[in-house]
Order: C-alpha cells, then sequence, then structure tokens
C-alpha cells in the first residue's frame, strides 16, 4: 500500500498541551490518586438564572432548531451592541460592525483566514496564547515573536517592534488584561498601538475576554479613537459569564473587516443554536450587581491562590487581572515544567506550567482561579505538606 502522509502543516503543530496533559491527569485520577486541577481557564460557575432559563424556553419551541443565519439573529447582534455602549462606551452598529462568533477561538481562525497569506508576517506575543501561534503556523504565515518581559512591565517594547521588517508584516495580536501574566490594559498603551497599527499598515486583533474579572475598569482597545480603522476586537461569554462550554463569541470592528471575516466564516460553520442565541443576548444585558457577586467569589479564591504561590516559593505581582496568578519560580528550580511535575506527582495538583506560553514565560508558572475555595485550600494544604520533599 502506498503511504499516506498529512498536509505539511500537521507536522507545523503539536497537539494542544492541555489536550495532551489533561489525558495524564485523567490517566491520574482513574488510579484513584484525586487530583486537585489549577490549569484550565474553564469556569466553574453556573450562567445566571435567566440564561438558563431563557434557553429551556426557547429549546421547546417549535421552528427554532433548523439553520440560523451566519450573522446571527438581530436579537444577539443588537444585545452586542449594547454591551459595548454600556461597559466601554464604544458605539457599534448591530448590523454591519459586530459578528457573532462560535467562541473567540475559533475567531482566531477567521481572523488569520481573512487577512494572512502565506508567507505574511504576523507579530505574536511571548509569552502569550498559544493559539496564536498554532493558527498562524496553520495558515502559513511568517511568525515574527515579540517579547513581553516582567522587565519591561509585560508590555511591548515599541522601540523593538520598529526595528523589525514591518513591511512584511500584516497583523498584530494583543490581549489585555494579559493571559497568562495578568497585566491590565491601559489606555495609554492601546493609543500606542492603534497608532503603530496606522502609520505601518498593520491589523490589530485584540483577544478581550478577561475585561471583567477582578477588574474594576474594562477597557476596549475601540475606545481609542480612528481604532476601528485597524483594529479588531474580539470579545467572550466563556470566562465573563460562565459560558464556557457555550461557545458565543463576538468580533467587533468596522464594516470592511467584518464582511471579510464574514465570507470566510460563512464557508467553515453554520451559525448557532436559535434559543442560545437569544441566552447568550439575555447574558449580555446582566446588571452590574452579576459581575460584582461573581468577583466576589474570585476575589475570595484569589486569596487562597496568592498563598499556594507563596508556599511554592513563587514571587507575583498583587495587580494581576483575568482568571489566573502568574507566579516567577524559585531561582533554584529547574525549569516551570519540572516545578509543575513535581506539584502534579507529589502534591496531587495541576498547575500549568509557563513555557507552553513561550520561552519568555519559562520561568513562570500559572494557577486558574476556576475552582471551588474549598478545592484551592484543599490545594494549598496539599503543597504546604509535601512541597518541601517533592
Amino acid at each position: 500500500m502506498k503511504e499516506i502522509r498529512p498536509a505539511d502543516r500537521v507536522s507545523e503543530i503539536q497537539e494542544y498541551y492541555f489536550s495532551r496533559k489533561l489525558r495524564e491527569v485523567a490517566r491520574l485520577n482513574a488510579e484513584g490518586r484525586d487530583i486537585i486541577s489549577l490549569g484550565i481557564g474553564g469556569p466553574d460557575r453556573m450562567p445566571s438564572a435567566e440564561v438558563i432559563d431563557t434557553l429551556c424556553t426557547e429549546a421547546h419551541k417549535a421552528g427554532v432548531h433548523s439553520y440560523q443565519p451566519y450573522v446571527g439573529i438581530p436579537e444577539l447582534r443588537k444585545a452586542m451592541s449594547r454591551f459595548y455602549s454600556t461597559h466601554y462606551g464604544v458605539e457599534l452598529d448591530a448590523d454591519t460592525e459586530i459578528q457573532p462568533l462560535i467562541g473567540s477561538k475559533e475567531g482566531i481562525l477567521h481572523v488569520s483566514l481573512a487577512f494572512l497569506n502565506p508567507g505574511d508576517g504576523v507579530l505574536v506575543p511571548n509569552p502569550g496564547y498559544p493559539t496564536y501561534t498554532s493558527v498562524s503556523r496553520l495558515v502559513g504565515a511568517e511568525i515574527f515573536n515579540y517579547d513581553l518581559t516582567e522587565e519591561n512591565g509585560w508590555m511591548p517594547d515599541f522601540e523593538a517592534l520598529e526595528r523589525l521588517p514591518l513591511d512584511r508584516i500584516k497583523l498584530m495580536w494583543i490581549n489585555y488584561p494579559h493571559m497568562p501574566t495578568g497585566t491590565p490594559a491601559t489606555m495609554e498603551l492601546f493609543e500606542k498601538i492603534v497608532d503603530f497599527g496606522r502609520r505601518h499598515g498593520i491589523v490589530i486583533a485584540h483577544d478581550n475576554p478577561y475585561s471583567f474579572i477582578l477588574n474594576d475598569k474594562p477597557l476596549s482597545l475601540l475606545q481609542v479613537e480612528g481604532g476601528k480603522d485597524v483594529a479588531i476586537e474580539m470579545n467572550s461569554m466563556s470566562k465573563s459569564h460562565n459560558m464556557a462550554g457555550w461557545r458565543v463569541g463576538m468580533l467587533a470592528s468596522n464594516p470592511t473587516f467584518i464582511q471579510w471575516v464574514l465570507k470566510v466564516k460563512s464557508n467553515i460553520d453554520s451559525g448557532q443554536f436559535r434559543p442560545m442565541m437569544l441566552a447568550a443576548a439575555k447574558g449580555l444585558d446582566a446588571p452590574a450587581e452579576w459581575y460584582a457577586e461573581l468577583n466576589d467569589v474570585y476575589r475570595s479564591r484569589r486569596v487562597v491562590a496568592e498563598k499556594i504561590m507563596s508556599a511554592l516559593g513563587c514571587t507575583f505581582d498583587p495587580r494581576q487581572r483575568g482568571l489566573f496568578l502568574w507566579g516567577r519560580i524559585p531561582d533554584k528550580e529547574e525549569s516551570s515544567e519540572s516545578l509543575a511535575d513535581k506539584v502534579l506527582y507529589g502534591s496531587r495538583v495541576f498547575i500549568t506550567p509557563g513555557f507552553i506560553f513561550g520561552p519568555n514565560g519559562d520561568r513562570y508558572v500559572r494557577i486558574s482561579l476556576c475552582a471551588t475555595e474549598e478545592k484551592l485550600s484543599e490545594a494549598l494544604k496539599r503543597i504546604e505538606e509535601t512541597y518541601k520533599t517533592v
């Protein structure tokens, strides 16, 4: 039989770290190890009762189980427009400047396919969300990593960016509040990034799912004057509304960019379930009390997560925002991966090694707040009891 080989792009990427590592955690649990997972940013809380009630009520209606519009239903687009107006002060035309997504992770693929030809340059943060890198490789783009370092406050070095071959670069990924470091956005940073994109004709793609988690002042890149001309912003209900499994996100930009993304998206998926879109619209209209109550829970969890970091001998910036805590490992530790494995096998706690986010993350680990305070406290107890010996 003639050998069958996959496409070259398959060799350009690896299986997603969490896909592989969670199989290992599942195996340990099957052996009775009772692993506490503090690795994944998958909210464990419920969506609001109004969201669930809307889904259930609408799903019982006739005629809602067929294909839906590729652009989403008007009710959802209008709710997304209201969301941006209410929380960011950004006015978006619900018909032309918003595109619902089946999650912002899928949006990364849509944007990359819409803007990048094979060989085009793309700026990817190091450390940063691994999907920016893997999707860029899948579309055949040339990756230019830009360094984010603790010494520079995890912000881009614009002098270094100006030295890159910018005539070859078409797209730049940014993400603030930053994952994994928790660095919050500032309007000064956003103004510099929009200016950079406008001067060099580079599309700025801002992935913005964490702005409501432990963050008193949510910011949008589209708040910058002229930002909409060069910027695309993706937002998600996964983190802010406890709807990760629902796969509801949004993309906001100018009408031309939206149409280019829609051309790609409409050839990849067939829209979302109508009752789910109506439920998501209800969630987007949540009152301020909803976010305050959620953040009260995360604030209590964060206190325990900080104790875990300290028990591991890690240092961290208390000003971090978002769903995780990022800490620098002790100098005595070989690497973030070796420390994470020590904690996994010695203390039966799964934390994320920072190397998966890029080389600049290798001396760091990340702890998720998506576990109950009781689970976090148990993890702290295990680490305090065993870490000195693992």
